[in-house]
């Protein structure tokens, strides 16, 4: 489908002169591709830095630290005597005011030699550092004569690279890819270009990569912004487009009575909150339309998604439809299930589990029953899309954790019924520039406030010095009958960490505590990590040693201390997923956060931040500002778009501009049809949103 005009941007990279099938395998590994590289993809590796080759000072003016160019005259060699291999090599040097040293180790004499010949002049650019009161410089950056100057860039950009590509290599791979860009037709309006000062596309890239200035590579230079704007606005029409496609397919209107509603709610121990009822009358409202309804549902932890994913299941089954609720863990499905049972069956909704453990006679009772329209709601695992499990009527499928499925996942539930409206829920809250960016043809509901009766946790950091004086805390902790978290991030010591391994800190702590201590982590079959947690949650064990497989769902009301061994380790949503497994009942709740001095600036930031609030909103902010969108949504993982140029902290102010442009364009011409339209498919063309014009001329 992508026209001809793109054919030498999307040619592999093996196409350029000097890179075979070994190169290209080491370009796969620096690009982050599965399959092949393409000159697109290295064309969009910007440089991070720049080097400025511009200082030329005398010797006698140079200063140390700093990258200089300085023309010298090879005066003599020293090189390492024979077998002596750790010996530099050091190549005497001076100009009119005064010496320099250069020194290499383990290199070849007769390279060096030819490459400085005595008596000759070279240029030679890198750091000089004062070394034993001579300046020195080791291994310069570039060694050239008069001719070579004339060719050496005033300044050079610095790219990240990969072991087995040198800086030199992607230089020469860049220039030949630049030589490549075809002419393109420009997508934005002039009052556009004029008001942000953006170049021409070519340009942009041209100016990024070769840069006459120092300032030209910079995230914030009208080149970097011009391409950053351009993909968040290929990104923000893709959105606009698929959010169109969804309200133009043909829906159902599923809403029922509020029956079965009214009995969930007369159930519960506690009132809705204000942010609860506000997303089930939207999802309410969204079901009684014959449109397709696609709704994000985000809150914090714990503050009750799951009973509004279970009242909206009610909804649709009291039009006589059936629901499905899928999770991405075992331990977390059943943990839906067993908050969700007692709930349905006080409204005499009729409820089943299926996982990888429902297996033979039981797992074909539950097909049978599904497909007979006996089960109302299905709650499960990623099993419950595989091919042989049929709904007599699927009308909702509601995605927990949402990010941790890729899209194929989703639509693969949505085809298992006619107009299957979709649900997508996340206890990590997104922040709102990720949720523009992934999010954008979904409805949003915000859960805001924790339900009545949910305490504050007491957040606190300890160096693991203090290891024993925690112990003991836990000790007294466990005497006055509390439940206890002790999380550590790995199962088994490792040769290359040394991480806690949650196996010996169990055989430490039962130890001490004895049959009081108990274990669960990832590795464990589904059967023995359920017979811990019931264990723990009936109170017959009250010390859980435990990995992150703890980290959502996990609901003991009388768990109130937490402790996190290395939390210098973890993520910050991680941490706060963590700590939501307390402060659930009615106890105060204590979290400890253990960490092994001296602390990184970023862990550092962390773990104030975990001192500081408990909102998942303000926390995914941080998060979002100290390890970037990928890491936050886990987007690699899930086959969402990451960014290649655009970052949030830098373009983030761009983000609500391109989706206010997307959405002008897409009112003035739904079907890019015009002039400005045509240009706008080769945008979506070139950052591979191929799938957005394919449903355009679906129709």
């Amino acid at each position: 489908m992508r026209p001809p005009l793109f054919d030498p941007l999307f040619a592999a990279i093996t196409t350029l002169s000097g890179i075979g099938p070994k190169l290209g395998t080491l370009y796969r590994r620096l690009l982050g591709r599965d399959s092949e590289p393409r000159l697109v993809d290295l064309l969009f590796h910007l440089p991070t830095a720049a080097i400025d080759r511009r200082a030329r000072p005398v010797l006698r003016e140079v200063t140390p630290d700093q990258v200089v160019t300085v023309k010298v005259r090879v005066d003599r060699h020293r090189p390492a005597p024979p077998g002596r291999d750790r010996t530099p090599h050091l190549i005497y040097t001076s100009d009119e005011t005064g010496d320099l040293v250069l020194t290499y180790f383990r290199a070849r004499r007769d390279y060096l030699e030819k490459l400085f010949p005595v008596g000759e002049t070279r240029y030679v650019s890198g750091t000089a550092q004062f070394y034993d009161g001579m300046l020195q410089m080791v291994h310069p950056d570039r060694v050239v004569d008069e001719k070579g100057l004339a060719r050496l860039p005033a300044i050079e950009p610095v790219y990240p690279l990969t072991e087995g590509i040198s800086a030199n290599m992607i230089v020469k791979a860049m220039d030949a890819a630049l030589s490549k860009i075809p002419a393109l037709p420009e997508w934005h309006d002039p009052a556009v270009l004029r008001r942000h000062g953006f170049p021409a596309f070519a340009d942009a890239l041209r100016t990024v990569h070769r840069p006459q200035r120092m300032d030209d590579i910079a995230p914030e230079s009208a080149a970097h912004m011009r391409l950053a704007y351009d993909e968040l606005l290929a990104s923000q029409l893709a959105l606009g487009l698929m959010r169109a496609h969804n309200r133009k397919r043909k829906g159902r209107a599923h809403a029922g009575d509020g029956r079965l509603r009214r009995a969930i709610i007369a159930a519960l121990p506690y009132s809705l909150t204000l942010s609860q009822t506000r997303a089930l009358d939207a999802i309410v409202a969204d079901l009684g339309k014959p449109e397709r309804m696609v709704r994000l549902l985000q809150g914090d932890v714990g503050s009750g998604k799951t009973v509004v994913a279970l009242l909206a299941s009610a909804a649709v089954i009291e039009a006589g439809c059936q629901a499905a609720l899928m999770a991405p863990t075992e331990i977390l499905a059943r943990q839906h299930f067993n908050t969700i049972a007692p709930l349905a069956v006080a409204a005499d909704i009729r409820i089943a589990i299926l996982t990888g453990r429902e297996r033979g006679r039981e797992r074909n009772e539950i097909l049978e029953r599904l497909a007979q329209g006996e089960i109302d709601l299905l709650v499960g695992t990623h099993a419950v899309f595989q091919d042989d499990v049929i709904f007599r009527d699927l009308a909702l499928a509601i995605v927990d954790e949402q990010h941790r499925f890729g899209v194929h996942q989703r639509l693969a539930l949505a085809n298992k019924g006619e107009a299957v409206d979709m649900l997508v829920t996340t206890a990590t809250p997104i922040p709102r520039t990720l949720v523009l960016t992934y999010f954008g043809d979904m409805d949003i509901s915000e859960l805001r406030e924790k339900p009545a009766g949910r305490q504050p946790v007491d957040t606190r950091t300890i160096p693991l010095e203090r290891l024993p004086e925690v112990i003991d805390a836990v000790g007294r902790a466990l005497e006055d009958g509390q439940r206890v978290y002790w999380v550590c991030p790995l199962v088994e010591e490792s040769e290359s960490s040394d991480l806690a391994a949650a196996q010996d800190r169990f055989k430490a702590l039962r130890k001490r505590f004895g049959a009081a201590a108990d274990l669960v982590h990832g590795q464990m079959r589904g059967s023995d990590k359920d017979e811990a947690m019931r264990r723990f949650s009936l109170g017959e064990t009250q010390l859980l040693v435990s990995t992150t497989v703890i980290e959502v769902g996990v609901d003991v009301p009388e768990a109130t201390v937490m402790v996190i061994e290395h939390a210098e380790r973890f993520g910050l949503a991680q941490l706060h997923q963590l700590r939501g497994r307390i402060g659930r009942g009615r106890g105060k709740s204590t979290c400890l956060l253990l960490y092994r001095a001296p602390l990184g600036e970023t862990a550092k930031a962390r773990l104030a931040i975990m001192r500081e609030t408990e909102d998942g909103f303000r926390i995914a902010e941080e998060d979002l500002k100290l390890r970037g969108e990928g890491d936050v949504l886990g987007t690699r993982q899930s086959g969402m778009p990451a960014f290649r140029i655009a970052s949030p902290e830098a373009h983030g102010h761009l983000l609500p501009v391109a989706r206010d442009d997307a959405r002008l364009i897409l009112a003035r011409d739904a079907a890019l049809a015009g002039e400005r339209g045509q240009s706008l498919r080769m945008l979506l063309y070139l950052f591979e949103r191929d799938d957005a014009i394919r449903l355009i001329d679906a129709g």
